[in-house]
């Protein structure tokens, strides 16, 4: 008998007392492990999680958890031969494995990089500008984003033991949640070795991570207020777990990722000899057959105008042709079998409802022609093509979660577009078209049905990583029937694990309460010039307010001539009088922020290393010859870098002119050293 899998549950490695259920070779029916979690006590795991692992996660900065991110990556991706040599047990070729295995250690670095570059080296994120909130200053508004004191589960589907944990831990781990994976049991073994891998490697905090194999009854039960789960999988789980008391009114949050009727369109503006055509073809046979179809995101439905149906069908069949099928341990392989037998029963039952609005055009349902493996004890199946008949509701309600497509004829773009609209919600949409007015109809109308539509023509196929392709930087989920829930998404996918809320204060309080200066708070002008200051020295609120200077007419002239900028504002005096907003000539907005500067900068060697940009420039009132500006610079947000000397100091800056009268604002960026020699000069 093969080994049991083993949960990993309140700081150790936990084997069930019984002898579990078998997991079998996905090619070979050998059986792989035994999976059972018979007497393991999920209300400890969830208490551990909450009171252990929560607190060590939330002690830290988003960069400290980006860096372990980037730490763990790196650790897995050094160990990922032995992920690879169990992937094949899955089914998975090693194109399949790369997928799995690369696309979620990707995900991994890309949050990691995310985090250092996006968030703030705190536990606290702001939301958008202050919001002014009385006539004298002395009460704002700031939203904010705070870690929950909670727990996310993550329940995931067989089909990306690897990618589906990590997709879903980089950005909870990122928010401040500890995780506790539950997956599922067909390629289970996959899931626990790269546990496994992420335990022994210590870099993560203890409580941080927990593993479930096999049952998760009871698990619900323990969760309350502040608690979420995340479900991929089939729509008649999602709705059980929807129907959970502590769902329904206990305030867990539940995201969901379910069935998915995903569709491409070949526009109509495609001839059979454009590149689109063949990108559109070539697309289509790639979802079919990556990972056997079994991808959330696979292609399902392939819409096509009626007058190419045939041809698109004979493009697909010849492409199909040259796909071998058989054990994926075999290198000239290029499709494994599914999951499991049971998957492939219900794949099969899947091609019988969609046959009685549909014929099979390519492909044989029983089909047995492998390159190699054994059809009776693997999982084994055939691409399949079917042909829609006109009106067929079958192929919009039916998933086969296999290598199976249905062409669909439309005739014109609003059909095409209702036509998808029939899956009643999908992860994913993707047209082929070169014409602009084609993709804006199409796109248009297929948005409040997909989570994602990709638009994918001649220009831009070398780089695309196609339809089925999920990226850690833009959100994944979809809504209706695909279940509504959204992942990824770069930050997005880390502040929706957080609480957003609205503080209300004084500037002074919420400068205090958000780490980041707020206009109307108090300044700390000093003898000392800020830009002599390090990191280390400097302070939320030290100010240098600078001394006047008078813009001169001759200072407009010489800039116009030495920039080349010669608007009419600022050369032609007549024509400036005509203008509503000036009544004359005026300064150049950038003249006016390039002599800010030079009354600001402390031109000797100090701790500011560089300037690297500024945001938020806005020029609010025009600055006439004889006007005397003088400029405000606030120390505003001070943002170590964890994995250099330096770190970011974010400037106000405010330009006034001699009635006090703001004429600029915005905020400056600088490197500045963590420690200069010498301290305070």
């Amino acid at each position: 008998m093969s080994a049991l899998l083993e949960s990993y549950a309140a700081g150790r490695w936990f084997r069930a007392a019984d002898d579990g259920e078998p997991l079998l070779d996905a090619a070979t029916g050998e059986e792989v492990a035994r999976i059972s979690s018979r007497g393991l006590d999920v209300a400890a795991m969830v208490r551990y999680a909450r009171d252990t692992g929560g607190p060590a996660v939330r002690a830290l900065t988003f960069h400290e958890r980006a860096a372990l991110l980037k730490a763990l990556a790196k650790h897995l991706l050094e160990h990922k031969d032995a992920l690879y040599a169990l992937s094949t047990r899955t089914g998975a070729t090693a194109r399949d494995t790369m997928v799995d295995v690369d696309g979620g250690i990707g995900t991994l670095f890309s949050y990691a990089g995310k985090g250092a570059r996006e968030l703030p080296n705190d536990t606290v994120v702001l939301d958008g500008a202050l919001e002014r909130l009385g006539k004298g200053g002395t009460f704002a508004g700031q939203h904010l984003y705070t870690s929950r004191p909670g727990v996310a589960v993550q329940i995931n589907a067989f089909n990306f033991p690897v990618w589906g944990m990590l997709e879903k831990l980089a950005p909870a781990f990122l928010a401040g949640l500890p995780s506790i994976v539950k997956p599922a049991g067909q390629t289970a073994y996959l899931t626990e070795l790269a546990v496994r891998q992420i335990i022994e490697s210590g870099i993560l905090p203890e409580g941080s991570l927990q593993l479930l194999a096999g049952s998760a009854t009871g698990l619900l039960d323990e969760l309350r207020v502040q608690d979420s789960v995340a479900f991929t999988g089939s729509a008649h789980t999602a709705g059980i777990l929807r129907r959970h008391p502590n769902v329904l009114d206990g305030g867990v949050v539940l995201g969901v990722e379910a069935d998915s009727l995903n569709c491409s369109i070949l526009g109509p503006d495609v001839r059979p000899d454009d590149p689109e055509f063949d990108l559109f073809v070539k697309g289509v046979v790639t979802e079919m057959t990556v990972k056997a179809g079994q991808k959330c995101t696979a292609i399902r439905r392939v819409l096509v105008p009626g007058n190419l149906a045939d041809q698109v069908v004979e493009a697909l069949a010849a492409r199909l042709s040259a796909v071998t099928v058989g054990d994926p341990r075999n290198p000239d392989v290029r499709m494994g079998p599914l999951a499991s037998l049971g998957q492939r029963d219900e794949v099969r039952k899947a091609v019988e409802a969609l046959r009685a609005g549909a014929e099979v055009v390519y492909g044989d349902p029983r089909g047995k022609s492998l390159l190699d493996g054994d059809p009776e004890r693997g999982a084994f199946m055939t691409p399949l093509v079917l042909r829609a008949r006109p009106g067929a509701a079958e192929a919009h309600d039916v998933e086969p979660f296999g290598p199976v497509a249905t062409v669909l004829a439309y005739d014109g773009v609003e059909e095409a577009v209702a036509l998808a609209a029939r899956g009643k919600g999908s992860l994913v949409a993707s047209v082929a078209t070169h014409d602009p007015q084609v993709a804006r109809s199409v796109v248009l109308g297929l948005a409040p049905w997909h989570g994602r539509v990709l638009v994918l023509d001649r220009d831009d196929a070398k780089e695309s990583t196609g339809h089925g392709s999920p990226l850690p930087v833009l959100v994944h989920g979809g809504p209706g029937r695909a279940g509504g829930g959204e992942e990824l998404g770069g930050v997005r996918g880390v502040l929706s694990h957080m609480q957003r809320t609205a503080v209300q204060g004084s500037p002074d309080q919420l400068t205090a309460i958000t780490g980041r200066w707020t206009t109307g708070s108090a300044r700390a002008e000093s003898d000392v010039h800020p830009f002599r200051k390090s990191l280390a020295e400097l302070r939320i609120g030290d100010t240098i307010a600078s001394a006047p200077r008078t813009v001169s007419l001759a200072d407009i002239e010489h800039f116009a001539d030495f920039t080349g900028d010669t608007f009419y504002a600022h050369t032609d005096p007549e024509a400036a009088a005509r203008n509503p907003l000036f009544g004359g000539i005026v300064a150049h907005g950038y003249l006016v922020v390039s002599l800010a500067a030079g009354l600001f900068v402390d031109p000797a060697p100090g701790p500011v290393l560089a300037n690297f940009g500024v945001d938020g420039l806005r020029f609010l009132t025009p600055v006439k010859a004889g006007d005397a500006i003088s400029v405000t610079l606030t120390v505003k947000q001070i943002t170590p870098r964890g994995n250099a000397d330096y770190g970011e100091v974010r400037w106000d800056a405010t330009v006034t002119n001699q009635d006090d009268v703001p004429v600029a604002t915005y905020d400056v960026l600088t490197l500045v050293a963590k420690t200069w020699p010498g301290g305070l000069t």
